[in-house]
């Protein structure tokens, strides 16, 4: 009897056990990270569903205010749209570590629309573990519906991180959270200018769409007209839609977010935006300026400013001085660019202890986001004493600098939007792109788009046709020709690479932020030439010597942008071996191939993928087969049929005998 109670209640834990969706709000891994404390294995599980806004779970939000701090309850900004949820939370999960920690995340995908997954820790270096970097077709096959995948890597490079999916268009609808990895006070140069570095001051900002992001998506490549329009969320939550109350029939909108400080201490705060949109995003705080530490993991040599632009992929550390009186002030996010058209902006409340619970008194329109003052990261300006380039940050030095005057290898990869036929989003002769009113160019890297593998690179580089491969020095006529093809930087192993970024501009003012993975690199060059320029204007400029890098205090950084008509230019040392995707943050223009793959050393330098690790690929019929063998999907082999018989066989036996006696 105790034996089948036990065996009930087991049952019972395991049933439950699935469906808990945990917060991970009070993780033993999120603790003071002390110099000399013994590193932890976090362990987390992530469970992929297809949710909604203003689900059952809210009850009466907003109208019962309380109803929308509900578990499972996401009111986003009040507009009912479907999503893509973690543990049914927007943004996902946060995970807060300690630097050297091991990070555990076992990721359930339960899209009933069988669709696949992977999981990117942007910012992570991956050292050592690139097949959990997260990329489909690079680093691993995609996670299919009803399955399950274990990630597991070091912690060895701390700061502001996040994770999002890295598949399709899941980031843009939800599949994202912060990714915090402290280090002891000591290691932070910046440690003595604050007090408190609080797991609930990390702040994702992010542009949100009326409507699922592939209607946006579809609607842009194939009809031009655009239906949904562009809100904005802080850390999910934000107004928008109204709503009337039923007893007091006044207007009433779902809640903001709220960041509690306390007079006369000062705090950490870490600004993530997961944007998918080319929509950079002003961030102020209202009669505060902030000091500015750190940008993607690393810290600077602080800078006072009243406002800062984080790009698509990028993250800023800043701390907040909460000397003011004590009340309630505006936290300010503005989009800008293809944000602007619908003036999409978003507020947060940051409420000092003793103040009222009652929204600051300052209006909240698009106009009363715009801040006058000193800005970090201007939107394709040039740098001046008010509007300062990234580029003018020196590093602390807190990681050694390894450039050499002469890099090993330099690339130059000019991007743009190019007006040229492709089978993507147009037909030559139906439909060409010269006679459509409403054309969309290809987002290109030196007029090449970089297509998807058939299988990873990392682990089944064999299996992928050598026909599919190019380089950026493509010598085919691609300026008058659609060209797509795996574009392969090689670089060997140890080199000091350098990559002179161009956004020539011919199209349009835009903006491209470009994300290494594997790495981060170092901001040694960056200007704004003119309303546009060329490949071979900005190679002139480089031979005559008129590009002037910084080599001494350049700021590293993982995610940088390009000024519109103008150059940015990195330099990293690859020890790093593996093949790392190096993209545009902007998710449209990644999925259509604005990219590169960096392949760092040759095959044998490459860590071996983990035992059984996932296989997927091409296959067709060839008239063989395998036996009696049976085989599973990933292409391990299990055991032969004839094997499975004499088993059971065997098992019957063992059971009867024990009947028997």
């Amino acid at each position: 009897m105790a034996s089948t109670l036990h065996l009930l209640l087991t049952v019972a834990t395991i049933v439950w056990g699935q469906h808990e969706l945990p917060t991970y709000e009070t993780h033993p891994c999120m603790r003071e990270c002390v110099d000399g404390g013994t590193p932890m294995t976090c362990e987390y599980t992530f469970t992929l569903e297809y949710y909604i806004v203003l689900s059952k779970a809210c009850f009466a939000c907003p109208s019962n205010i309380t109803d929308c701090y509900r578990p499972h309850c996401v009111a986003a900004d009040g507009v009912r749209r479907p999503i893509i949820t973690v543990n049914r939370m927007l943004p996902g999960p946060a995970l807060h570590v300690c630097q050297h920690d091991t990070v555990v995340v076992n990721v359930d995908n339960r899209m009933e629309g069988s669709e696949s997954t992977a999981i990117h820790f942007h910012g992570v270096f991956q050292k050592g573990s690139p097949h959990h970097d997260g990329v489909p077709m690079i680093t691993q096959c995609p996670i299919e519906s009803s399955s399950t995948f274990q990630y597991k890597f070091k912690a060895d490079n701390r700061g502001s991180m996040y994770w999002h999916a890295h598949a399709g268009l899941q980031r843009a609808d939800g599949v994202f959270g912060a990714l915090i990895i402290r280090e002891p006070a000591k290691g932070d140069p910046s440690s003595h200018l604050y007090q408190h570095d609080l797991p609930e001051h990390a702040l994702v900002v992010h542009d949100w769409l009326t409507d699922m992001t592939m209607t946006r998506y579809t609607e842009l490549a194939h009809v031009g007209v655009l239906t949904s329009k562009v809100t904005m969320l802080i850390n999910g939550r934000g107004a928008y839609q109204d709503f009337i109350h039923p007893d007091t029939n006044q207007t009433v909108y779902t809640p903001y977010s709220v960041f509690r400080v306390r007079k006369d201490a000062k705090y950490r705060f870490r600004v993530i935006s997961s944007s998918i949109l080319k929509c950079p995003i002003q961030i102020s705080v209202d009669d505060h300026d902030v000091t500015m530490i750190a940008s993607d993991g690393v810290p600077f040599e602080p800078v006072v400013v009243s406002s800062f632009v984080v790009f698509p992929g990028e993250r800023y550390d800043f701390i907040l001085d909460a000397d003011k009186a004590v009340g309630n002030y505006w936290i300010r996010a503005r989009g800008m660019l293809d944000c602007a058209g619908d003036k999409a902006k978003q507020v947060a409340i940051l409420r000092y202890d003793n103040a009222n619970e009652t929204e600051p008194s300052a209006p909240t329109d698009y106009e009363s986001a715009v801040r006058g003052g000193k800005l970090l990261n201007p939107l394709n300006e040039k740098g001046s004493p008010d509007q300062m380039p990234v580029s003018w940050l020196n590093a602390t030095l807190a990681d050694p600098l390894n450039l050499k005057e002469k890099p090993d290898k330099k690339f130059y990869l000019a991007v743009d939007f190019n007006k040229i036929d492709n089978y993507r989003i147009h037909h030559e002769l139906y439909y060409p792109i010269s006679a459509t009113e409403k054309d969309l160019p290809m987002p290109q890297a030196n007029n090449i788009s970089n297509k998807e593998p058939p299988a990873p690179l990392l682990t089944q580089y064999n299996d992928v046709p050598k026909e599919l491969f190019c380089t950026p020095e493509n010598t085919r006529n691609c300026s008058n020709r659609f060209c797509e093809c795996i574009n392969v930087m090689e670089v060997a192993l140890d080199d000091t690479v350098e990559i002179i970024l161009i956004d020539e501009g011919s199209f349009s003012s835009t903006n491209h932020p470009f994300h290494l993975h594997g790495y981060n690199f170092r901001v040694v060059a960056m200007d704004k030439i003119n309303i546009s320029t060329t490949l071979q204007e900005v190679m002139q400029l480089d031979t005559d010597g008129l590009i002037s890098r910084n080599l001494e205090t350049p700021v590293a950084k993982d995610t940088v942008t390009i000024p519109n008509g103008g150059y940015t230019v990195i330099r990293f040392k690859a020890d790093n071996p593996g093949f790392w995707l190096f993209h545009c943050h902007v998710t449209f223009h990644s999925l259509l191939g604005m990219g590169v793959v960096i392949q760092t050393g040759d095959l044998a330098d490459m860590p071996p993928a983990p035992k059984h690790f996932p296989r997927c690929g091409n296959w067709r019929y060839t008239g063989e087969t395998n036996g009696d063998m049976m085989f599973c999907s990933s292409g391990h082999r299990l055991v032969s049929s004839w094997t499975v018989i004499i088993l059971c066989i065997l098992i019957w036996m063992k059971w009867s005998i024990h009947n028997s006696q």
